[in-house]
């Protein structure tokens, strides 16, 4: 039975299946054709269940070390002597981290294979969540956050890479399941932080201390998924192109700009709404603490719209028009926040959590407009680091702007005139088509 006839569960009929290693019901498929039986029979029947636990909880790790320390960052400041200049340094290192430290992720994978890269990622997670509670400076604070932040920055670029390598046939399902994962530890640990350090006696060091157990917990099923996968590598079972390092040059390709464009622009909307929503709110007359509840509200929306979403994509030729409803629901929160902030808050929050969605719809573009390992792991790199590039700026002008004119109604017009590129770029990602082909590397 020839590759192309094979058709997979979320991705279109028409596309190519990619021929790398599937677990499950994409390794039987597999099984079937003489070319791909030493992919299927390499892999243990353990596996599959076991990654799908291990890509949950990476998952659940990938933002408890920022948004934890948002909750407590108050207590942290004080408690470590930081200057403003310092504090302001910090709320910057993790997208300066995702971007700088997410480019080395393509030339790792290729040397040591995507999961054991994820593996050592959440190791470095845990070690630096277990390092900070104990620094007694803002220094020593600031390089064990480093630390965790490298290890997620590789995480992020290299699970949609796991996802499309072991399950080519369920693209929007596992990246659903991933992105909705990174909602909920998202919430959790801005939720749960500040009660979890009220019950340990209300130090900020306890407070951060418990998320290392999470991350510890992450480790222990990617260990034996790295050992695994690295058998593999050692008999020859993975494709060529994640070992070789051939791929196609993104950078030629203008549907890899649109989505490093359009995930830059999103990034710089959630960051904006995590940082400045509750301040809008109260400056609009809302008490502090609904104006957290309000916050709370928006995050949460993206944990069942994250597992929408991906498979939606996934069986849509042309994605531009989630793209297009994200967006307008965007510019229908921010306008409702110029012109009645107090009276439609609920409903403003509502529509800005849905437009945050955004980002499980870049991830799952990014499984989608590619055909090989190789073509995966760099349009993953590029987009997210050029997309967390994008999006320092971003917060850093919106309180410029608050600063300067006393008010929010020259920065809510900037968030909203933000949104219309972003649509545009959308359009243009969604497109159905490869950057290999873009590329001239056809099949």
């Amino acid at each position: 039975m020839p590759d192309e006839e094979i058709q997979t569960l979320d991705r279109p009929a028409g596309r190519d299946t990619p021929s790398w290693p599937a677990t499950g019901a994409a390794g039987a498929a597999a099984a079937r054709t003489p070319a791909a039986t030493p992919q299927a029979t390499a892999q243990p029947t353990w596996l599959g269940p076991v990654l799908i636990v291990a890509i949950v909880l990476a998952a659940l790790n990938l933002r408890p070390a920022i948004t934890s320390l948002g909750a407590l960052f108050e207590e942290t400041r004080t408690g470590l002597g930081m200057s403003g200049t310092v504090a302001g340094l910090i709320t910057s290192v993790p997208a300066l981290c995702f971007a700088v430290f997410g480019v080395t992720a393509p030339r790792l994978s290729r040397r040591f294979g995507p999961a054991a890269v994820v593996c050592a990622g959440m190791a470095a997670v845990a070690t630096g969540l277990l390092m900070r509670p104990f620094a007694t400076g803002a220094a020593g604070f600031l390089a064990a956050s480093a630390l965790s932040l490298a290890g997620i920055a590789l995480t992020n670029v290299l699970l949609p890479v796991i996802v499309k390598r072991y399950f080519p046939d369920k693209v929007g399902t596992m990246t659903g399941l991933y992105s909705m994962s990174l909602a909920a530890g998202t919430s959790l640990a801005a939720a749960a932080t500040v009660p979890l350090t009220g019950a340990l006696g209300g130090s900020w060091r306890a407070g951060l201390l418990i998320w290392a157990a999470l991350a510890l917990l992450a480790v222990l099923p990617w260990l034996p998924v790295a050992r695994a996968s690295r058998r593999a590598d050692r008999a020859g079972a993975t494709a060529g192109p994640v070992g070789s390092g051939a791929g196609p040059r993104v950078v030629r390709s203008r549907t890899a700009w649109a989505l490093a464009c359009y995930f830059g622009l999103q990034a710089t909307g959630a960051y904006i709404t995590m940082g400045w929503l509750p301040q809008i709110f109260r400056d609009a007359g809302v008490s502090a603490s609904t104006a957290g509840v309000l916050l709370a509200v928006t995050m949460v929306m993206g944990v069942p719209l994250a597992f929408v979403i991906p498979g939606l994509a996934a069986r849509m030729k042309n994605q531009g028009a989630i793209a297009v409803t994200l967006g307008v629901f965007g510019l229908t929160g921010y306008l409702g926040l110029y012109f009645a902030p107090a009276a439609g808050a609920w409903a403003w929050a509502l529509l800005l959590g849905i437009s945050n969605c955004a980002f499980p719809l870049v991830i799952t573009l990014i499984g989608l407009r590619t055909k090989s390992p190789a073509g995966v792991v760099k349009l993953s790199a590029f987009a997210q680091s050029t997309g967390y590039l994008i999006s320092i700026p971003g917060p850093l002008l919106i309180g410029a702007l608050y600063q300067h004119s006393g008010g929010w109604d020259l920065p809510l017009a900037l968030m909203a005139a933000l949104l219309v590129p972003q649509i545009v770029l959308g359009v243009l990602a969604g497109r159905d088509r490869t950057i290999e082909d873009e590329c001239g590397m056809g099949d």
